[in-house]
């Protein structure tokens, strides 16, 4: 954790140019963007203290110290969010394994016109409904497999099933790191960085980058084997009670070809008539 703490301070600093800050920046410099000098200058803060804070050894760092920090390091929400878990992480304790309450489980079968589908940590797929198995054809994997990461690093034809890729990479990795910060000790999710960090060159340069990103809405650009391409929108809503599962909604605009392409899709899908899956985590 400390290791994560310091290359994420160090990654931030990289981003920040002098003049960005009011800085002069000429001269020759041996890092990009700030040095711990002048972040600790702009923070209000000694260059002793913050080398402390990039190391791990301030246990007790106040709010003031660490919102002066990120304002200097320009960080969103997620990025102060995810500062706050590294410098106190939570508690050890081991995630309790995920369910799909009833409720939301009927709320995905009666999206019956769009893909809907349940994630949880890790990005694995908890549950979802026909559309969004005859999108994605999470019924022919073992339930062990329904992994969104996977699928997007380890499934031979992701680069091509998604036209946008380098996109969708950069986002799941962060959204990866996030859940990171969050569950330090879980030890399920550090297997699937080191299974995609050997197997996947991409994947182990985006993880170092130290990004982190809170999935909430966009589009995907798919390339689908039967229908062709789909420009979906997508929305993904957490159910109240239970910040660890994310509902991720794909719509089409009405009148496009992509809705139409969605219809065809239905139907494929109804005439397959594969029953809705639910994996427990």
């Amino acid at each position: 954790m400390n290791h994560d703490l310091g290359e994420f301070l160090r990654s931030r600093r990289a981003r920040v140019r002098p003049d960005d800050v009011g800085l002069p920046g000429g001269g020759r410099r041996r890092v990009p963007g700030l040095r711990r000098e002048e972040l600790a200058m702009l923070a209000g803060v000694s260059v002793d203290y913050y080398m402390r804070l990039e190391q791990g050894r301030t246990p007790a760092v106040s709010d003031a110290v660490l919102d002066a920090v990120a304002r200097v390091l320009r960080l969103d929400e997620t990025e102060r969010a995810h500062l706050r878990n590294l410098v106190r992480p939570a508690p050890s304790r081991r995630p309790a394994p995920q369910r799909v309450r009833p409720g939301l489980r009927r709320l995905l079968d009666m999206m019956d016109d769009v893909p809907a589908f349940a994630m949880g940590r890790r990005a694995e797929v908890l549950a979802y409904n026909p559309l969004a198995d005859a999108l994605y054809g999470f019924g022919d994997l073992p339930a062990e497999e329904r992994n969104c990461a996977k699928q997007t690093f380890l499934w031979p034809e992701a680069r091509t099933f998604y036209r946008d890729w380098p996109s969708v990479a950069n986002d799941m990795v962060a959204f990866l790191r996030l859940d990171a910060g969050r569950y330090p000790d879980d030890a399920r999710l550090a297997a699937l960085v080191g299974e995609l960090s050997v197997k996947d060159e991409t994947f182990r340069k985006l993880w170092a980058q130290h990004k982190v990103l809170e999935k909430t809405h966009g589009v995907k650009l798919i390339h689908h084997p039967v229908v062709g391409d789909l420009d979906l929108d997508y929305e993904t809503l957490r159910p109240s009670g239970d910040p660890d599962v994310v509902l991720g909604v794909y719509t089409a605009r009405v009148g496009s070809p992509t809705e139409e392409r969605l219809k065809l899709l239905a139907s494929w899908s109804a005439e397959l008539s594969r029953t809705p899956s639910e994996q427990q985590a």
